[in-house]
């Protein structure tokens, strides 16, 4: 049996076991597919609940989740199985071309195109139709203490102290700045000041997160340091370029910070929900994180250590300026749905201006036009942000939405981290990953 059968076989067991063992799964007239964990998975229960208060029994919604790990092999393997199990699944920008032939296209009205824009829609159109709802735009912020960053800038003798760390460590002459100014070399010189490891008096334990599980979203997380220096997946030839002076630099930089103790010792297993632990906690002076977090990070209830001192600005410049990583999520029609009628229903209002506010209210971080945005600023000032740094700063690594572009980020994942942990030097990382990725390219 190859693999790809034994993947459909495990995929379709672990839907019909999750059906079989949730509640009221069985009965369900539309089962949506989410996304699991976090703000998303929040956001669309607190939409569902909204829908289903005025749906009819036969229109009522249900919710399914996978895991996280996995969860893309999982869906890909039941989808190209058929299976009915869930009649809505998620889609992403990155994974259009691979589940397109297992979907249906939609019209979701004109409406829609009032709600989000016709640049957002976009990102879950492939080949010029529409496979989705654009449930959340996601990019980066960079997290940092407000308090402690102010703290810094009055007082001579810190600044002393972080422009003798920014020599020793970095190799260069640095002065504390607006976060806003911040280079790539600026953050990491503040992210060692503010860890105890090397700086005895630092007010807090760790200057920043690093997400460094061997996870392919950590990877999105990553690689706008390597971008900003110019890096890409492959230059306009199709050459794959992983093995650039770009990729090598940000590594590197990641491992100078590990091991200098300006992370936790064990960032090799965060991923998103622990990087907000150790943010939320209080000790920690940045974190790069998913713009979702901006919710609880903010939150007075979610997050009372920080709420109150948690600024937020785009991730820092390299010499090609800044740079931030941008992909959509959403919601489309599963091909073998049993109620494509209900499932379509449901799809329409998701794409409505009530909606998209009721998951904005819920923490979700859908991408909205000028217009909707502003019935919502003061409460999701994040959300504000979120368009324009898509604007400005968004960018998609060339190749990045291919049919194996998932493949690709795990492979990186396994690479990266593999040098993260001191299991390979940086050059057999890059080596390996390029090799990889040649042929993942060809298939």
């Amino acid at each position: 049996m190859n693999r790809q059968s034994i993947m459909i076989r495990i995929g379709s067991a672990l839907v019909a076991g999750t059906a079989l063992l949730a509640p009221g799964i069985a009965s369900a007239k539309v089962t949506v597919l989410g996304w699991p964990g976090g703000s998303e998975e929040t956001a669309l229960r607190a939409a569902v609940d909204t829908y289903n208060k005025n749906a009819t029994d036969a229109d009522k919604v249900e919710l399914l989740f996978f895991n996280r790990e996995g969860f893309y092999d999982k869906l890909q393997a039941d989808m190209a199985a058929g299976s009915d199990a869930f009649d809505i699944n998620l889609v992403a920008t990155y994974s259009i071309g691979r589940y397109a032939p297992y979907m249906e296209s939609i019209d979701l009205g004109p409406d829609a195109a009032k709600v989000f824009g016709d640049a957002v829609l976009k990102t879950m159109q492939f080949n010029g139709k529409q496979y989705g709802v654009p449930t959340d735009l996601s990019l980066h912020f960079m997290y940092y203490r407000k308090d402690l960053i102010d703290a810094l800038m009055k007082d001579d003798a810190a600044r002393a102290k972080y422009a003798e760390i920014a020599k020793q460590a970095l190799g260069k002459d640095l002065q504390p700045k607006d976060p806003d100014s911040w280079t790539w070399d600026d953050w990491a010189a503040t992210a060692l000041y503010f860890s105890k490891q090397a700086n005895g008096d630092s007010p807090v334990r760790y200057g920043t997160v690093l997400q460094m599980k061997n996870l392919l979203f950590n990877m999105m997380v990553f690689q706008s340091l390597p971008r900003s220096y110019g890096g890409d997946w492959m230059d306009k030839d199709g050459n794959v370029t992983i093995d650039s002076a770009a990729y090598k630099t940000g590594l590197e930089l990641y491992k100078k910070l590990y091991d200098a103790g300006a992370s936790p010792k064990d960032s090799l297993s965060y991923e998103y929900a622990e990087t907000n632990a150790a943010f939320a906690s209080g000790q920690a002076a940045t974190a790069l994180q998913w713009n979702a977090a901006a919710a609880e990070l903010t939150s007075k209830e979610k997050s009372p250590a920080v709420a109150e001192v948690t600024g937020i600005v785009a991730p820092p410049a390299g010499p090609n300026g800044r740079a931030d990583h941008i992909h959509g999520l959403g919601l489309g029609l599963n091909k073998s749905a049993k109620n494509k009628e209900g499932a379509t229903k449901f799809l329409k209002w998701l794409a409505s201006e009530e909606a998209a506010l009721a998951y904005a209210r819920a923490g979700g971080s859908p991408a909205l036009s000028p217009e909707v945005v502003a019935k919502i600023a003061a409460e999701r000032p994040d959300l504000v942000k979120l368009g324009e740094f898509a604007g400005k700063y968004g960018y998609v690594m060339t190749g990045a939405t291919s049919a194996n572009a998932l493949p690709v980020y795990e492979l990186q994942a396994k690479e990266f981290t593999g040098y993260w942990s001191g299991q390979q030097s940086v050059d057999e990382a890059l080596s390996k990953t390029k090799v990889g990725m040649q042929e993942l390219f060809k298939k």
